[in-house]
């Protein structure tokens, strides 16, 4: 039998997610304890374990999706072996309008007077990525800094462990207006 995958509260005061990232696929059998998703709240992005063992039948919000509210069904797992009727798709709400590849680093429409600033931001972050050199950013500062067209390799951190925080990225904005 089916279960229904449910976006979790990962806080107390948690209402809604942004669903960053899937680590896993349609088809793709996961046990207790294996990462599923990443998933950012208003202040970190955490990973969300799996509770149940199975395989992944089907995906019901796809990454990059904003404002997902908590309980809902975001994927279904199954026995081995086990299909199922596909989920019911959630509604997204305020999922940007691109394609879902480019969804590793989840961000707003930019504003169409900023549409040609955020490329070179966009563009770095995965280019660190693939080096194997993480970027370490709250998600509202990589939300700011894509916004704003600020490249966060570029950024010192001043949070714990180098961090970049939602003022390095602003004081950053600052620094290269004057």
């Amino acid at each position: 039998m089916p279960i229904d995958i449910k976006m979790p509260a990962l806080s107390p005061t948690m209402e809604q997610g942004t669903l960053a990232k899937w680590l896993v696929k349609e088809g793709d059998t996961v046990v207790s304890g294996d990462i599923l998703a990443e998933i950012e709240t208003d202040k970190a992005t955490m990973e969300f374990e799996a509770v149940d063992e199975g395989t992944i039948l089907s995906i019901a919000v796809p990454e990059g999706t904003e404002d997902v509210k908590v309980g809902t069904v975001i994927a279904t797992l199954g026995a081995e072996g086990e299909t199922a009727a596909p989920a019911p798709k959630a509604p997204a709400p305020k999922v940007a309008d691109e394609p879902a590849a480019k969804a590793a680093e989840p961000v707003a429409a930019p504003a169409p007077a900023a549409e040609a600033r955020p490329a070179p931001a966009r563009a770095a972050v995965p280019k660190a990525a693939e080096k194997g050199d993480r970027i370490v950013a709250s998600p509202l500062a990589r939300r700011i800094a894509e916004q704003t067209g600020v490249d966060l390799a570029g950024v010192q951190g001043s949070g714990p462990n180098g961090r970049i925080v939602k003022a390095d990225v602003v004081d950053a904005k600052a620094g290269t207006a004057t």
